[in-house]
């Protein structure tokens, strides 16, 4: 499957934007959840969850624990030297029971969702017991 495939529409991609820099400016961990339509290949906003998400266990409460989606998240931290930074990462969530053509769709699209969203650092998690190492992973 070539990324050709995928496409965002305009309101997601300004949605996604406007993420970036809001949660710059948040003291509070948010996160966007995405998902792929199977049907026209489009990056959309996880219909099903009510993002921003305020904090790691809202996340993983929503996560589906059969089908992969993709997350933005800004994670506000206090670095060893003082200074205050809020990293943007995105979270590849691919749990371990999706069905092989889910995971496939996904994979096909990652590094796409990764440039459009503009983090500069991708981690993927396959279980919710990957979430309590989150701030060793952001940085």
């Amino acid at each position: 499957m070539s990324t050709n495939l995928y496409s965002f529409s305009e309101e997601t991609s300004t949605k996604l934007r406007k993420f970036r820099f809001a949660s710059a400016r948040n003291d509070d961990v948010q996160a966007m959840v995405y998902a792929i339509d199977k049907q026209s290949y489009e990056i959309l906003e996880d219909a099903n969850i009510d993002s921003p998400l305020g904090s790691i266990e809202e996340l993983v409460e929503e996560l589906p624990p059969s089908s992969p989606r993709f997350i933005v998240l800004s994670y506000p931290l206090t670095l060893k030297d003082g200074r205050k930074a809020s990293p943007l990462v995105m979270i590849y969530w691919l749990p371990p029971t999706a069905p092989q053509s889910l995971k496939m769709l996904y994979a096909a699209a990652v590094e796409l969702f990764r440039d459009k969203a503009g983090v500069a650092k991708l981690i993927e998690y396959t279980d919710e017991e990957d979430f309590e190492e989150i701030e060793d992973n952001v940085l």
